[in-house]
């Protein structure tokens, strides 16, 4: 019987075991971690994001780096295919706001149930707290091409036939995702494209900003990043977001982040303040439609002081700093704001500008960027180019997505795709 070895027990490496043990192999989960799918239990806020409702083209188009690499994966699973594996499993899924998929208890857990029950079931032997230190190759007589041989691991060595390596990036280091495959392949002779952060918060500049909204969750506005200096919008969505005690996240600004760390001296540019994050709080009216309901607001609460004055158009906690930015008194009286001042209001409301600082630590990203080089993978395979019979898997590999389900669904893809061990 042909032996196995997964190393990495996230969704790309339980999916690859699941996937190689259907084939009648005889094999094993090498997971260092003592619980496998740690970083599965935090995705979505712990809801679990499972994929998208997006024809599988569009998964290709949501993929900024090397999505056309994983056409073969996507062909060979599907967002139907992990759907009916879950739903067979007796997990129902509902679809949200911007076609993403969720598990109808809200519970990441459940979905990991689903992984760790098939295991158990096709009987893959997981051993825990068990770390791989070194991939044992040779070469084959004919070729003279490198060959799997087993594992070395911080409890001895394993024999396999097979390996899977299914390691994952750097980012949520405590889940487990500590670059280690990384440096297996790379000893190998694998290229390993630099790795750097992808769908992470920002941090901005202004600081009191994030102190005073700080919990703050925005819904339904609209969002740019735009570079100052060359008058150029570099991303632009719509959706939620959130202030942080360091600056924005949530799912428009995770995604926003994919295409700035991909900008041209992004970094030099925001150390120069020259890359703006700006809010329209109001996207669903124009300036022109915005300004007569802050006429209407404003004729209603005419006696009023303009600090009591916004209840009904802003969230509680934005008041003071739009007060603050629109320059007008707080305690100036209604009736006594000007036309001017109103145009001003209205066009702070459609253009909250933040300085973005930075992007937040690698570990805190949601994935990584970069990853073993495309071009020693055999896309419709996942085997190396260079080593025999070694495959890969998830987000070890140079390919990310968007925030949308998009990097889980490339995990099973590709896992899938692997444990075939074509």
């Amino acid at each position: 019987m042909i032996k196995v070895i997964v190393i990495g027990g996230g969704p790309a490496g339980m999916m690859a075991a699941i996937t190689a043990s259907n084939n009648n192999k005889q094999v094993t989960l090498l997971e260092k971690m003592p619980s496998l799918g740690r970083k599965l239990l935090i995705t979505g806020k712990g809801r679990c994001n499972i994929t998208s409702s997006l024809d599988m083209p569009e998964f290709i188009e949501n993929t900024p780096t090397n999505g056309k690499f994983l056409y073969s994966c996507y062909k060979n699973y599907t967002n139907k295919d992990i759907i009916n594996f879950l739903e067979i499993q007796g997990l129902e899924v509902k679809e949200e706001r911007g076609n993403r998929i969720f598990p109808k208890t809200d519970k990441s857990i459940d979905v990991l149930k689903c992984f760790t029950n098939k295991l158990k079931e096709k009987n893959v032997n997981i051993k825990y707290n068990t770390k791989v230190t070194k991939i044992i190759v040779s070469k084959t007589r004919d070729t003279d091409k490198l060959k799997v041989e087993g594992v070395e691991t911080d409890k001895g060595m394993e024999k396999a036939d097979k390996i899977i390596l299914a390691t994952g990036g750097m980012s949520y280091p405590l889940t487990g995702s500590t670059g280690d495959g990384y440096y297996l392949a790379k000893e190998l002779g694998h290229t390993i494209i630099k790795v750097k952060p992808s769908l992470i918060p920002l941090e901005i500049y202004e600081k009191n900003i994030c102190k005073e909204l700080q919990g703050l969750t925005l819904k339904n506005v609209s969002i740019y990043l735009k570079d100052i200096e060359n008058k150029k919008i570099i991303y632009q969505d719509f959706g939620e977001m959130i202030f942080t005690h360091f600056g924005i996240s949530g799912p428009i600004v995770l995604s926003s982040s994919a295409h700035l760390t991909r900008y041209k001296n992004c970094n030099e540019k925001m150390k120069n303040k020259k890359i703006k994050f700006i809010i329209d709080l109001k996207p669903a009216l124009s300036e022109e439609k915005l300004e007569e309901r802050i006429m209407r607001d404003f004729l209603e609460f005419k006696n009023k002081q303009f600090k009591n004055s916004l209840d009904k158009l802003l969230p509680k906690k934005l008041i003071p700093i739009i007060i603050k930015k629109s320059l007008i008194p707080e305690n100036r009286k209604i009736n006594e704001i000007t036309k001017k001042e109103r145009k001003i209001l209205t066009k702070l409301l459609k253009n909250f500008e933040l300085d973005v600082k930075d992007f937040r630590p690698i570990e805190e990203a949601i994935i990584t960027s970069g990853g073993i080089s495309t071009k020693e993978i055999n896309p419709k395979t996942m085997e190396s180019k260079l080593v025999e019979n070694l495959y890969f898997a998830g987000e070890i590999i140079d390919v990310d997505s968007y925030t949308g389900g998009f990097n889980l669904q490339i995990a099973y893809s590709t896992g899938y795709t692997a444990g075939l061990l074509q």
